[in-house]
C-alpha cells in the first residue's frame, strides 16, 4: 500500500509493521531519509543488522549471533515479481527496496502499491504543503514561535530538496530565541539568490525578451525545477484567491518591491483562465513526476504558456 513519506518523517509513532518498504521517486535526499528512519524504527523495535544486496535472486537470509533479524537495503530491481516475493516472505528480516524512478520499475511499483505486507513510498521535491507541515513540526517539536513573516519566507524560499530544507531549519536552533528575527534568519540561512525565480516577474515582457533572461538564468534541469516550483506558487495563489484584497493579503511580505506587478497580473484573470492555468501546472507536473527533471525547452514553453494565458 502507498504511503506518504511525510507520514514516516513526521510520525514519532511510526511502526515498521510491514515485511517489504519500496522507496522510489526522483528526491534523493528524501528517499535517504525514509530509509534511515525505517531502519531506525525497526531496530528500536530489537537488534538488528544491515545489509546491503543487489538483488532478491538466490537471497538466503542468515542471521548473526547477536541480532534477531536482518534489515536487506536491496538496490537493484532483478527478481522482483510475485513470485519472488513470496519466496521471501516467511522470512523474519525486513527488505528495503530503494530504485531512483524509471519506466523499468513502474510494474514493480504497482506490485508493492497492492501487496498488504508493503509500503510504497514515493519520494519529489517538496511542495508548499509538505513545508508548512515539516515546519510547522519543527517549531513545535522546539517550542519555537516566529513572525508571519518569517515562517512564509521559510515556506518560499528554502530549497525543495528535503536535506537542505531540514538543514536551514536546524541552524534556526543556533540563535537564542530573542534573536530569531527576519534580518537574523536571511543572514544565517542558505536561501538561492541567483535570481532564477526573478524570471517569472520579466512574464509581460516581449517573448525574445523573456527568452533572452531565461537563458541567462536557467542553464540546467535543476534551475527549471527550481524556477517551476516557485512559479508554480505564484500560479497557485492567483488560482486559489477568490478577489483582489484576498489576493493581496497572500503576497509575501518580502515580495513588496514585485507586489504591484503581481497584482496588475492577478487583475488580468477570471475563472476561465484560472482554469487554464490549473490545467498547465497540471500537465507539466505529470511531466515532472514522469520525467525526474525539466528539460530547458519544457521549462521556457511553460513559462511562455504562463504569459499566453495571462494575456489572452
Amino acid at each position: 500500500m502507498k504511503i506518504s513519506p511525510l507520514n514516516i518523517v513526521l510520525n514519532n509513532t511510526f511502526k515498521p509493521d510491514k515485511k517489504f518498504y519500496f522507496i522510489s521517486g526522483n528526491e534523493k535526499t528524501l528517499m535517504e531519509k525514509i530509509k534511515s528512519k525505517i531502519i531506525e524504527r525497526i531496530q528500536e523495535e530489537g537488534s538488528a543488522q544491515i545489509i546491503n544486496i543487489d538483488t532478491i535472486s538466490g537471497f538466503v537470509d542468515e542471521v548473526g549471533l547477536f541480532e534477531n533479524k536482518n534489515i536487506f537495503v536491496v538496490s537493484g530491481h532483478k527478481g522482483i515479481d510475485e513470485e519472488g516475493l513470496n519466496k521471501i516472505r516467511g522470512s523474519q528480516s525486513n527488505f528495503i527496496f530503494f530504485q531512483e524512478n524509471s519506466q523499468k520499475i513502474k510494474r514493480i511499483k504497482n506490485l508493492f502499491n497492492i501487496d498488504k505486507d508493503s509500503y510504497l513510498v514515493d519520494c519529489y521535491d517538496l511542495d508548499k504543503e509538505s513545508k508548512i507541515k515539516i515546519l510547522n513540526q519543527f517549531l513545535k517539536t522546539n517550542k519555537l514561535e516566529i513572525s508571519k513573516e518569517i515562517f512564509w519566507y521559510l515556506v518560499d524560499r528554502l530549497d525543495n530538496k528535503f536535506i537542505f530544507f531540514e538543514n536551514n531549519l536546524i541552524k534556526i536552533l543556533e540563535l537564542d530565541k530573542q534573536d530569531v528575527t527576519f534580518e537574523n534568519i536571511k543572514k544565517i540561512l542558505t536561501v538561492d539568490d541567483t535570481g532564477k525565480e526573478k524570471v517569472f516577474f520579466n512574464l509581460l515582457k516581449k517573448n525574445n525578451e523573456i527568452v533572452k533572461i531565461y537563458r541567462d538564468k536557467i542553464t540546467s534541469s535543476s534551475d527549471v525545477n527550481d524556477l517551476y516550483y516557485y512559479c508554480k506558487f505564484l500560479c497557485q495563489t492567483i488560482i486559489d484567491s477568490t478577489g483582489e484584497d484576498e489576493y493581496k493579503k497572500k503576497v509575501p511580505v518580502y515580495l513588496f518591491k514585485e507586489k504591484n506587478f503581481l497584482i496588475d497580473v492577478y487583475r488580468k484573470y477570471n475563472s476561465k483562465k484560472k482554469k487554464l492555468l490549473l490545467k498547465l501546472l497540471t500537465s507539466t507536473e505529470k511531466i515532472l513526476r514522469k520525467e525526474g527533471n525539466l528539460s530547458l525547452v519544457v521549462g521556457l514553453r511553460f513559462l511562455l504558456n504562463i504569459k499566453k494565458i495571462t494575456i489572452s
